[in-house]
Protein backbone atom coordinates (compact mmCIF):
# COMPACT_ATOMS: atom_id res chain seq x y z
CA UNK A 1 0.00 0.00 0.00
CA UNK A 2 1.51 3.45 -0.93
CA UNK A 3 0.72 6.93 -0.36
CA UNK A 4 2.67 7.93 -3.29
CA UNK A 5 5.78 8.65 -0.73
CA UNK A 6 5.72 6.26 2.11
CA UNK A 7 4.86 2.27 0.67
CA UNK A 8 4.49 -0.26 3.09
CA UNK A 9 5.11 -3.66 1.98
CA UNK A 10 2.16 -6.68 3.25
CA UNK A 11 4.53 -9.35 2.40
CA UNK A 12 7.19 -10.61 -0.37
CA UNK A 13 5.61 -14.06 -1.24
CA UNK A 14 7.44 -16.72 -3.23
CA UNK A 15 5.60 -19.39 -5.85
CA UNK A 16 6.74 -22.63 -5.47
CA UNK A 17 6.66 -23.18 -9.11
CA UNK A 18 9.14 -21.84 -11.48
CA UNK A 19 8.20 -18.56 -13.90
CA UNK A 20 5.42 -19.38 -16.46
CA UNK A 21 2.70 -20.67 -13.96
CA UNK A 22 0.07 -18.17 -13.78
CA UNK A 23 -0.12 -16.81 -10.31
CA UNK A 24 -3.45 -18.18 -9.93
CA UNK A 25 -2.55 -21.64 -10.49
CA UNK A 26 1.09 -21.65 -8.74
CA UNK A 27 1.37 -22.45 -4.39
CA UNK A 28 2.54 -19.47 -3.27
CA UNK A 29 4.27 -19.02 0.24
CA UNK A 30 5.12 -16.71 3.27
CA UNK A 31 7.02 -16.29 4.37
CA UNK A 32 9.71 -16.80 1.06
CA UNK A 33 11.18 -20.05 0.71
CA UNK A 34 14.65 -19.69 -1.03
CA UNK A 35 15.00 -15.83 -1.92
CA UNK A 36 18.27 -14.09 -0.56
CA UNK A 37 18.27 -11.56 1.60
CA UNK A 38 20.01 -9.47 -1.38
CA UNK A 39 17.16 -10.23 -3.57
CA UNK A 40 14.60 -9.20 -1.38
CA UNK A 41 16.38 -6.01 -0.68
CA UNK A 42 16.00 -5.63 -4.00
CA UNK A 43 12.78 -6.31 -4.29
CA UNK A 44 12.05 -4.16 -1.67
CA UNK A 45 13.71 -1.09 -2.99
CA UNK A 46 12.33 -2.02 -6.57
CA UNK A 47 8.91 -1.37 -5.02
CA UNK A 48 9.39 1.38 -3.49
CA UNK A 49 11.13 3.43 -6.57
CA UNK A 50 7.91 2.02 -8.80
CA UNK A 51 5.76 3.46 -6.44
CA UNK A 52 6.76 6.64 -5.83
CA UNK A 53 7.72 7.09 -9.36
CA UNK A 54 4.09 5.90 -10.92
CA UNK A 55 2.61 8.03 -7.85
CA UNK A 56 0.58 5.21 -6.42
CA UNK A 57 -2.29 6.20 -3.72
CA UNK A 58 -3.85 3.32 -2.90
CA UNK A 59 -3.40 -0.78 -3.12
CA UNK A 60 -0.43 -2.56 -5.27
CA UNK A 61 1.41 -5.51 -6.12
CA UNK A 62 4.21 -6.20 -8.49
CA UNK A 63 5.55 -9.57 -9.84
CA UNK A 64 8.79 -9.77 -10.22
CA UNK A 65 10.84 -12.90 -11.56
CA UNK A 66 14.46 -13.62 -9.77
CA UNK A 67 16.90 -15.22 -11.64
CA UNK A 68 21.07 -15.84 -11.06
CA UNK A 69 20.15 -13.07 -8.41
CA UNK A 70 18.97 -10.31 -10.84
CA UNK A 71 15.54 -9.10 -9.98
CA UNK A 72 13.18 -8.41 -13.27
CA UNK A 73 9.73 -6.90 -13.33
CA UNK A 74 7.03 -8.83 -14.79
CA UNK A 75 3.97 -6.35 -14.07
CA UNK A 76 2.89 -3.83 -11.62
CA UNK A 77 -0.64 -4.42 -10.65
CA UNK A 78 -2.47 -0.84 -9.64
CA UNK A 79 -5.39 -2.89 -7.51
CA UNK A 80 -6.36 -4.94 -4.56
CA UNK A 81 -6.24 -8.42 -5.49
CA UNK A 82 -6.92 -11.80 -3.64
CA UNK A 83 -3.49 -12.35 -1.78
CA UNK A 84 -4.23 -8.85 0.22
CA UNK A 85 -6.81 -10.92 2.26
CA UNK A 86 -4.37 -14.14 2.14
CA UNK A 87 -1.41 -12.02 3.47
CA UNK A 88 -3.40 -9.60 5.73
CA UNK A 89 -4.37 -13.16 8.03
CA UNK A 90 -0.99 -13.75 7.66
CA UNK A 91 0.65 -11.02 8.84
CA UNK A 92 -1.73 -9.81 11.28
CA UNK A 93 -2.10 -6.46 9.36
CA UNK A 94 -5.83 -5.22 7.55
CA UNK A 95 -3.96 -3.96 4.06
CA UNK A 96 -7.43 -3.38 3.39
CA UNK A 97 -7.79 -1.13 5.65
CA UNK A 98 -4.62 1.10 5.03
CA UNK A 99 -5.57 0.89 1.77
CA UNK A 100 -9.16 2.80 2.05
CA UNK A 101 -7.48 5.36 4.68
CA UNK A 102 -5.15 6.47 1.88
CA UNK A 103 -7.46 6.63 -1.23
CA UNK A 104 -9.56 9.03 1.80
CA UNK A 105 -6.35 10.54 1.72
CA UNK A 106 -4.51 9.47 4.81
CA UNK A 107 -1.10 8.06 4.70
CA UNK A 108 1.29 5.30 5.58
CA UNK A 109 4.42 3.86 7.73
CA UNK A 110 7.14 3.42 5.30
CA UNK A 111 7.96 -0.52 7.05
CA UNK A 112 6.90 -3.82 6.35
CA UNK A 113 4.55 -6.05 8.09
CA UNK A 114 6.26 -9.40 9.76
CA UNK A 115 5.14 -12.26 9.44
CA UNK A 116 4.70 -14.72 12.53
CA UNK A 117 3.40 -17.63 11.26
CA UNK A 118 4.11 -19.76 7.79
CA UNK A 119 1.17 -19.62 5.19
CA UNK A 120 0.65 -21.48 1.92
CA UNK A 121 -2.33 -21.23 -0.62
CA UNK A 122 -3.15 -23.86 -2.68
CA UNK A 123 -4.95 -23.51 -6.25
CA UNK A 124 -8.29 -25.74 -6.54
CA UNK A 125 -8.70 -27.17 -10.44
CA UNK A 126 -12.66 -27.91 -12.09
CA UNK A 127 -10.51 -30.00 -14.96
CA UNK A 128 -13.71 -33.31 -14.53
CA UNK A 129 -16.35 -30.57 -15.02
CA UNK A 130 -14.79 -29.67 -18.29
CA UNK A 131 -14.97 -32.68 -20.71
CA UNK A 132 -11.45 -33.12 -22.34
CA UNK A 133 -9.62 -30.23 -20.74
CA UNK A 134 -6.35 -31.08 -19.98
CA UNK A 135 -5.00 -30.18 -16.56
CA UNK A 136 -1.48 -28.61 -17.02
CA UNK A 137 -0.41 -25.97 -15.62
CA UNK A 138 0.94 -22.62 -17.82
CA UNK A 139 0.29 -19.09 -18.27
CA UNK A 140 -2.87 -19.41 -18.62
CA UNK A 141 -4.59 -19.53 -15.81
CA UNK A 142 -6.78 -22.32 -14.95
CA UNK A 143 -7.80 -22.96 -11.30
CA UNK A 144 -11.23 -22.11 -10.16
CA UNK A 145 -10.28 -21.48 -6.32
CA UNK A 146 -7.79 -21.64 -4.10
CA UNK A 147 -7.29 -22.65 0.15
CA UNK A 148 -4.74 -20.77 1.89
CA UNK A 149 -3.61 -23.34 5.12
CA UNK A 150 -1.36 -21.89 8.57
CA UNK A 151 1.53 -24.10 9.98
CA UNK A 152 4.18 -24.41 11.92
CA UNK A 153 6.52 -24.38 9.04
CA UNK A 154 6.32 -24.89 5.55
CA UNK A 155 5.90 -28.52 4.82
CA UNK A 156 2.92 -28.25 7.47
CA UNK A 157 0.95 -25.31 5.93
CA UNK A 158 1.97 -27.00 2.71
CA UNK A 159 0.43 -30.42 2.98
CA UNK A 160 -2.59 -29.18 4.79
CA UNK A 161 -3.19 -26.28 1.89
CA UNK A 162 -3.08 -29.28 -0.48
CA UNK A 163 -5.68 -31.84 1.45
CA UNK A 164 -7.68 -28.89 1.65
CA UNK A 165 -7.74 -28.20 -1.93
CA UNK A 166 -9.06 -31.72 -2.08
CA UNK A 167 -5.50 -32.94 -3.15
CA UNK A 168 -5.11 -36.57 -1.58
CA UNK A 169 -1.71 -37.39 -0.83
CA UNK A 170 -0.15 -40.58 -1.89
CA UNK A 171 -0.09 -43.84 0.58
CA UNK A 172 1.41 -46.31 -1.59
CA UNK A 173 1.63 -46.39 -5.26
CA UNK A 174 2.79 -43.69 -7.84
CA UNK A 175 2.75 -43.53 -11.50
CA UNK A 176 6.05 -41.68 -13.07
CA UNK A 177 6.24 -40.25 -16.42
CA UNK A 178 8.99 -37.39 -16.23
CA UNK A 179 9.30 -35.78 -19.49
CA UNK A 180 12.51 -34.82 -21.06
CA UNK A 181 15.88 -35.80 -20.11
CA UNK A 182 16.46 -32.54 -18.26
CA UNK A 183 13.75 -33.14 -16.27
CA UNK A 184 14.54 -36.65 -15.54
CA UNK A 185 17.92 -35.36 -13.95
CA UNK A 186 16.30 -32.35 -11.92
CA UNK A 187 13.37 -35.12 -9.98
CA UNK A 188 16.08 -38.24 -9.74
CA UNK A 189 16.64 -37.11 -6.36
CA UNK A 190 13.16 -36.37 -5.37
CA UNK A 191 11.88 -40.26 -7.12
CA UNK A 192 15.08 -41.70 -4.98
CA UNK A 193 13.24 -40.32 -1.73
CA UNK A 194 9.84 -41.59 -3.12
CA UNK A 195 11.07 -44.86 -3.67
CA UNK A 196 13.31 -44.69 0.08
CA UNK A 197 9.78 -43.81 1.81
CA UNK A 198 8.64 -47.15 0.70
CA UNK A 199 6.22 -46.02 -2.49
CA UNK A 200 5.23 -48.87 -4.77
CA UNK A 201 6.88 -47.09 -8.30
CA UNK A 202 5.34 -47.42 -11.76
CA UNK A 203 6.63 -45.51 -14.68
CA UNK A 204 6.11 -45.24 -18.07
CA UNK A 205 8.86 -47.32 -20.78
CA UNK A 206 11.25 -44.19 -20.68
CA UNK A 207 10.76 -43.20 -17.62
CA UNK A 208 11.79 -46.43 -16.29
CA UNK A 209 14.86 -47.39 -18.27
CA UNK A 210 16.54 -43.87 -16.87
CA UNK A 211 15.42 -44.33 -12.86
CA UNK A 212 17.12 -48.44 -13.79
CA UNK A 213 20.10 -46.79 -15.00
CA UNK A 214 20.20 -45.28 -12.01
CA UNK A 215 19.15 -47.57 -9.79
CA UNK A 216 15.71 -46.70 -9.14
CA UNK A 217 14.02 -50.04 -10.23
CA UNK A 218 9.76 -49.82 -10.97
CA UNK A 219 6.67 -51.58 -12.52
CA UNK A 220 7.10 -50.84 -16.21
CA UNK A 221 2.97 -49.68 -17.70
CA UNK A 222 2.76 -49.26 -21.01
CA UNK A 223 1.32 -46.26 -22.63
CA UNK A 224 -2.56 -45.75 -23.71
CA UNK A 225 -2.20 -46.12 -27.17
CA UNK A 226 0.31 -49.13 -27.11
CA UNK A 227 -2.93 -50.95 -26.12
CA UNK A 228 -1.22 -53.79 -24.46
CA UNK A 229 -1.58 -54.88 -20.61
CA UNK A 230 -0.65 -53.58 -17.84
CA UNK A 231 -0.99 -50.27 -19.14
CA UNK A 232 -1.04 -46.87 -17.52
CA UNK A 233 -4.86 -46.46 -18.57
CA UNK A 234 -6.61 -49.38 -17.04
CA UNK A 235 -3.95 -49.30 -13.49
CA UNK A 236 -5.38 -45.56 -13.15
CA UNK A 237 -8.85 -46.95 -14.21
CA UNK A 238 -8.86 -49.35 -12.00
CA UNK A 239 -7.80 -47.47 -8.45
CA UNK A 240 -4.25 -48.88 -8.60
CA UNK A 241 -2.91 -46.17 -8.53
CA UNK A 242 -2.23 -43.29 -5.83
CA UNK A 243 -0.68 -40.64 -7.43
CA UNK A 244 -0.03 -40.02 -11.54
CA UNK A 245 3.35 -37.60 -11.93
CA UNK A 246 3.15 -36.33 -15.40
CA UNK A 247 5.62 -33.62 -16.78
CA UNK A 248 4.47 -32.74 -20.12
CA UNK A 249 6.82 -32.69 -23.07
CA UNK A 250 6.53 -31.88 -26.65
CA UNK A 251 8.32 -34.01 -28.92
CA UNK A 252 6.50 -36.91 -31.07
CA UNK A 253 2.97 -35.89 -31.90
CA UNK A 254 1.86 -40.14 -29.99
CA UNK A 255 3.94 -39.47 -26.94
CA UNK A 256 2.39 -35.60 -26.38
CA UNK A 257 -1.14 -37.90 -27.01
CA UNK A 258 0.05 -40.53 -24.73
CA UNK A 259 0.61 -38.10 -22.09
CA UNK A 260 -2.77 -36.16 -22.11
CA UNK A 261 -4.64 -39.32 -22.41
CA UNK A 262 -2.62 -40.30 -18.90
CA UNK A 263 -3.57 -36.78 -17.03
CA UNK A 264 -7.06 -36.79 -18.60
CA UNK A 265 -7.78 -40.65 -17.25
CA UNK A 266 -6.20 -39.77 -13.68
CA UNK A 267 -8.56 -36.65 -14.08
CA UNK A 268 -11.95 -39.09 -15.02
CA UNK A 269 -10.91 -41.07 -12.28
CA UNK A 270 -9.91 -38.52 -9.66
CA UNK A 271 -6.51 -39.68 -9.03
CA UNK A 272 -4.35 -36.76 -7.90
CA UNK A 273 -2.30 -35.48 -10.50
CA UNK A 274 1.05 -33.23 -10.49
CA UNK A 275 2.15 -31.93 -13.88
CA UNK A 276 5.14 -29.32 -12.28
CA UNK A 277 8.56 -30.41 -12.17
CA UNK A 278 9.24 -28.18 -8.73
CA UNK A 279 5.40 -29.35 -7.48
CA UNK A 280 6.83 -32.46 -7.44
CA UNK A 281 10.01 -32.01 -5.55
CA UNK A 282 8.37 -29.80 -2.74
CA UNK A 283 5.97 -32.40 -2.26
CA UNK A 284 8.42 -34.68 -1.63
CA UNK A 285 10.23 -33.15 0.44
CA UNK A 286 7.27 -32.35 2.53
CA UNK A 287 6.77 -35.89 2.87
CA UNK A 288 10.41 -36.99 3.81
CA UNK A 289 10.07 -35.48 7.39
CA UNK A 290 6.85 -36.77 9.38
CA UNK A 291 4.36 -33.90 9.60
CA UNK A 292 1.39 -33.98 12.56
CA UNK A 293 -1.29 -32.05 10.47
CA UNK A 294 -3.59 -32.09 13.26
CA UNK A 295 -6.42 -33.64 10.75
Amino acid sequence: VSDGENVFVGAILEHAEEAGVHSGDATISIPTITISEDVKTKIRDYTRKIARKLRIKGPFNIQYLVKNGNVHVIECNLRASRSMPFVSKTVGVNLMELAANVILGGKVDDGEAVPTRWAVKSPQFSFMRLEGADPVTSVDMASTGEVACFGKDFNEAFLKSLIASGFRLPKRTILLSTGPVKTKMYLLESVKKLADRGFELYATEGTAKFLESNGIKTAVLHWPLDGKEPNASTHIAGGKIDLVINIPKSFEEEEITNDYLIRRKAVEFGVPIITNAELVKTLTNALEKPVNLGL
